[in-house]
């Protein structure tokens, strides 16, 4: 099964919204994501349904954030793009019939779950702007070494 790239995709988007455009129209951010302005739209839907963007129509118009990154948690990005599923293993979603398979079944729930609340308590604490502030860092330290590629147009 191919990996989630929603909520990596997203906090891109919102770290660009931040940093460098302000405003942005769904094809803009398409363009950015490789991706289809509808596919953009459709995700941005539940980013203005968690009041993190909003979105004017028109000549002009586009996506904002609605508040700054420092009040937007990883859980508001997670939650803002449907809550995918965080695992791809686990037991089956019939119940079991064999009692071995129910025990190992308990016990990967129960592994699984705790795992899953442990994440969304980091998730919780960690800012949108912790992670800004990170590619800030990497940026500043690969201009000092020289090592940016004068080619990548990402930050415009």
């Amino acid at each position: 099964m191919p990996r989630d790239t929603r909520m990596s995709r997203m906090l891109h988007v919102l770290i660009h919204m931040d940093r460098h455009v302000k405003r942005a129209t769904s094809e803009t951010i398409a363009r950015m994501l490789d991706t289809n302005p509808v596919v953009v739209r459709r995700m941005m839907a539940g980013f203005r349904a968690a009041g993190i963007v909003t979105s004017e129509k028109g000549h002009g118009g586009g996506w904002e954030l609605a508040r700054p990154l420092a009040e937007i948690s990883l859980l508001d990005v997670y939650r803002a793009v449907g809550e995918p599923a965080l695992f791809n293993i686990g037991p089956d979603a019939e119940a079991a019939t064999c009692l071995v398979e129910r025990a190992v079944d308990a016990r990967m729930s129960e592994t699984l779950n705790e795992a899953e609340r442990l994440l969304m308590a980091r998730f919780a604490d960690i800012r949108v702007a912790d992670v800004a502030d990170e590619f800030e860092a990497r940026f500043a330290q690969m201009k000092a070494e020289g090592r940016l590629d004068p080619a990548h147009d990402h930050f415009g």
